[in-house]
């Protein structure tokens, strides 16, 4: 039996958030730069589609940075994580939007 099928059989020794302060403080800050990472795209995406302008972006790598948010999404999922569930989600539609909006003004 696998080290990996140890870890994932494991129950999760802390709850959400803790009674820990330290460990709370934490998964909140961890949430908020969840939600606050993918939100520094809005700017990209105003440029993009107010002024019509995606010179200089790289479909390739915005629909690649997309396609690589599909594993970690899906790796929240089966590991019950919140936090990477709602990161990764967003990084989703924000890199998806970007890519389409290279591809339409690029």
């Amino acid at each position: 039996m696998s080290v990996l099928h140890d870890i994932h059989k494991r129950k999760r020794l802390l709850s959400y958030p803790s009674p820990q302060l330290t460990v709370r403080f934490l998964d909140i800050s961890a949430t908020a730069a969840g939600i606050i990472g993918p939100l520094m795209t809005v700017p990209q995406l105003l440029k993009i589609y107010v002024d019509h302008q995606a010179a200089g972006l790289s479909v390739v790598s915005w629909s690649a940075w997309a396609l690589l948010d599909i594993p970690f999404i899906i790796y929240g999922i089966v590991h019950k994580d919140r936090v990477i569930i709602i990161t990764y989600t967003g990084w989703l539609i924000l890199n998806s939007a970007v890519a389409v909006g290279a591809i339409i003004y690029g």
